[in-house]
């Protein structure tokens, strides 16, 4: 297969690659490219941030957040993970599978959008399509940061209902212990387009297509409203012991903005809360926003002993 070369670890411009590829670049035949993104979650098209994501870990660990034009579930990049992307009128997984039997990996696609080895998750993979083409990216996990993987989308009792997609929690295994031969993904990655490519050359690229592809990324790919404000409507509880007492925030959210909100709890206050959560519906789910709306309001009239940073704290994580 032709191929292009990307060398970008930033998910914002791989995620505009992608579409732009899908959009812009017609082949006869299937072409590829390998990619890698620093650490970060990268959500499906119709999924909610909000309920699929550990975001307070996120913050804390400066991971970050993207979503993609395909659909699936939620998944965990670092520079131990190669993603490949394949691009075409018909084009399937079946070559990477194919290539990575021929470095000695027992590699087999499943029923569900994987590849598997010896019965545990190595890949998940999604599909597009538009116009007369068609785009299938998929993960490849070398030596990832199980841990990390697990604590990104790790959101322990905070999802009750989504619109949209969830994801599916499989057995994950790295590539590295499958693959002795190897000191790196350095290596691998540099065997797979071998493989790959088989001779092929490179496939032209307009001469201004990473300059439309960057222009993508600001507009679209980076923006609140595509990552948050795309989110389907999801229903989440947050409870936290405040000063007033424990207090249960009710949320629902719908495209990032606040839609329902209430307050439960043994917590003590001098003014019904329903008064205070009025003002938090239609804001956009994030600390600053809704600090800044609570500005001018004395929180602790409604939450005994409770300061405006204490219940956004709440709501917010």
């Amino acid at each position: 297969m032709k191929y292009l070369l990307n060398n970008s670890t930033d998910p914002y411009f791989n995620m505009a690659l992608d579409e732009f590829c899908l959009e812009n670049i017609v082949a006869d035949e299937p072409y590829f490219y390998l990619w890698r993104n620093r650490p970060s979650v990268i959500i499906g098209l119709n999924q909610n941030a909000y309920s699929e994501v550990n975001l307070p870990y996120l913050e804390e660990h400066g991971i970050t957040l993207a979503r993609r034009v395909t659909g699936g579930g939620a998944v965990y990049h670092d520079l131990q993970n190669m993603n490949y992307t394949i691009v075409g009128r018909h084009p399937s997984p079946l070559p990477m599978v194919d290539a990575l039997r021929k470095l000695g990996v027992p590699a087999e696609l499943t029923g569900r959008n994987d590849i598997f080895v010896e019965g545990r998750k190595v890949s998940g993979y999604a599909r597009r399509v538009s116009k007369n083409q068609e785009i299938i990216h998929g993960t490849l996990m070398y030596d990832v940061d199980l841990e990390t993987l697990t604590r990104v989308l790790d959101t322990p009792g905070s999802k009750l209902q989504a619109k949209g997609i969830a994801s599916v929690k499989s057995r994950v295994a790295n590539l590295k212990e499958y693959l002795p031969g190897f000191s790196s993904l350095d290596e691998v990655q540099a065997a797979l387009q071998e493989i790959l490519s088989a001779g092929d050359e490179t496939l032209d690229f307009p001469e201004d297509g990473f300059e439309r592809v960057r222009k993508m990324r600001d507009e679209k790919f980076s923006t609140w409203d595509f990552i948050y404000g795309h989110s389907h409507e999801a229903g989440l509880v947050r409870s936290a012991k405040l000063p007033c007492g424990t207090v249960e925030a009710h949320i629902t959210v719908d495209r990032g903005l606040i839609k329902e909100l209430a307050f439960f709890g043994d917590f003590l206050f001098s003014e019904p809360t329903d008064v205070l959560a009025s003002k938090l519906i239609g804001r956009r789910l994030e600390q600053k926003t809704l600090l800044e709306a609570l500005a001018a309001t004395e929180v602790s009239r409604f939450f005994q002993g409770t300061e405006a940073n204490d219940l956004v704290r709440l709501i917010v994580h």
